[in-house]
């Protein structure tokens, strides 16, 4: 394990359920490694759960997930916490927090494909639920990952529910593209910090 421990700061449960679900299908012990995956309660919460880490922002031992629309918060956040100034959109890779379109949910909806989350809803035991909720006349006519989208964000626990289940169903070559780096970025700062503390 690391001297420090990194935290990694996501937006809720689900987000949270889906790194550790893709860490543990890439063979990794996040614990063990000394990962933690920190829900916020909200992407409002960033300056909270930053200015209690404020130290660890600099060394670079800080990770998150960001909405795009949660962009210009993080950005003032992470300037706030001191990890830079006139910090854009495009600083946020090096600082270890990637950007999901529109949001992990829809990431993880089209890299799975519409198909796969269907059969999961089926799988589940939900395909009644999820053909009434298509018969609303508020979602006749919209896409169907839009639909999807919406219909595991409509019930409490539901997206911390399928969020692992569409990690699972992922194809491995598909990760969507924000979640793969993330958790890439701290394999490689947990195997640079290591090998830094074994050189004391």
């Amino acid at each position: 394990m690391t001297a420090e421990p990194s935290v990694v700061l996501v937006e809720g449960t689900s987000d949270q359920l889906a790194v550790e679900a893709l860490a543990a299908r890439l063979g990794r012990d996040l614990a063990a490694e000394g990962v933690v995956v920190q829900p916020m309660g909200g992407a409002t919460n960033i300056g909270h759960h930053l200015g209690r880490l404020d130290a660890r922002v600099a060394r670079s031992r800080v990770y998150g997930l960001c909405d795009a629309g949660e962009v210009g918060a993080f950005l003032r956040a992470l300037e706030r916490a001191g990890a830079g100034t006139d910090l854009r959109e495009a600083d946020l890779d090096e600082l270890g927090f990637f950007v999901c379109v529109a949001d992990l949910e829809d990431e993880l909806i089209r890299a799975v494909g519409p198909e796969g989350v269907e059969q999961l809803i089926a799988d589940v035991g939900e395909h009644r639920s999820w053909r009434t909720f298509q018969s609303q006349p508020a979602q006749r006519g919209r896409p169907l990952d839009a639909q999807l989208r919406r219909f595991i964000g409509t019930r409490s626990g539901r997206k911390a529910r399928y969020a692992p289940l569409l990690v699972q169903a992922l194809d491995l070559a598909r990760v969507p593209a924000p979640l793969a780096r993330l958790v890439a970025r701290t394999a490689e700062d947990t195997a640079v910090a290591e090998g830094a503390e074994r050189q004391r």
